[in-house]
């Protein structure tokens, strides 16, 4: 079993333990459940810089990048350093986040914030609404095209964005569908971790233009995304290069003001 198999996993059971304790009426009654949310796909179609900032404490492959942050802290940074969007790690054994993580950053700023959670089922829809999402993040390597479909539309139905991840081209041909906003290319392997830009320049032409590019995973220099704008891409997810810093916001701001 490899570490994409492990967290999907435990992550149905802590579903299944959520709902026995938290019933979906619930996430209903919550402040922002009817509230309209921002675009994220729009802020990457309207900015020179594109950049998406994550909030991610540690990962399977990193066993620590950064403890110490405050998550309200961080957003007000990123949203300071002029960021499109910003995404918060809700994953709590493998990437010590927690939905909290999520209703602090939504308390602290206005920008466009994606809930990034291996999604497998509705709940966790309801959840990332209740607790102040604008996009969900589908993993397209642990999900079926029937539950892309049957997530992405429920999603939209509840006014969420939905930014589909995939790692090849066989995952990206079962996915593409009209309930989709952005497509995102993984550079990371789920599987063996490694890393390589040449994923999001291959399956570029594959992307049909209805959709936002985003390349996500190790991209860590101007150039990488200077490169990675020639092929089409109007999105770039940056968290490791951040957090791995005292002050993730003033790294985003001087990155962004280099890449100006």
């Amino acid at each position: 079993m490899n570490i994409l198999d492990k967290i999907v996993a435990d992550k149905r059971k802590e579903v299944a333990l959520k709902k026995s304790v938290l019933p979906k009426a619930q996430f209903e009654k919550s402040v922002f459940f009817d509230r309209n949310c921002n675009s994220l796909a729009e802020a990457l179609r309207n900015s020179e810089t594109c950049i998406i900032a994550e909030h991610k404490r540690r990962s399977p492959s990193k066993s620590t990048i950064n403890q110490n942050t405050n998550v309200g802290q961080v957003a007000q940074g990123y949203e300071r350093a002029g960021v499109c969007g910003m995404s918060v790690l809700t994953d709590i054994k493998y990437f010590g986040g927690s939905i909290e993580d999520l209703l602090l950053a939504r308390a602290s700023v206005d920008i466009p914030l994606l809930r990034k959670e291996f999604i497998i089922d509705e709940y966790q829809l309801l959840e990332a609404k209740a607790y102040g999402a604008d996009v969900i993040l589908l993993i397209a390597a642990v999900l079926s095209r029937e539950e892309i479909k049957n997530l992405s539309e429920f999603a939209k139905s509840l006014g969420l964005e939905v930014l589909l991840e995939v790692h090849d081209q066989e995952e990206l041909e079962k996915s593409v569908m009209p309930s989709l906003d952005m497509l995102g290319v993984n550079n990371r392997n789920l599987k063996t971790f490694e890393v390589s830009l040449e994923t999001s320049k291959a399956l570029s032409v594959l992307i049909p233009d209805d959709f936002v590019k985003v390349s996500e995973s190790g991209i860590s220099s101007i150039e990488a995304i200077k490169t990675l704008k020639e092929f089409g891409y109007q999105g770039f997810l940056i968290g490791e290069n951040f957090m791995k810093t005292d002050n993730p916001g003033k790294s985003a701001e001087m990155f962004i003001k280099s890449l100006l």
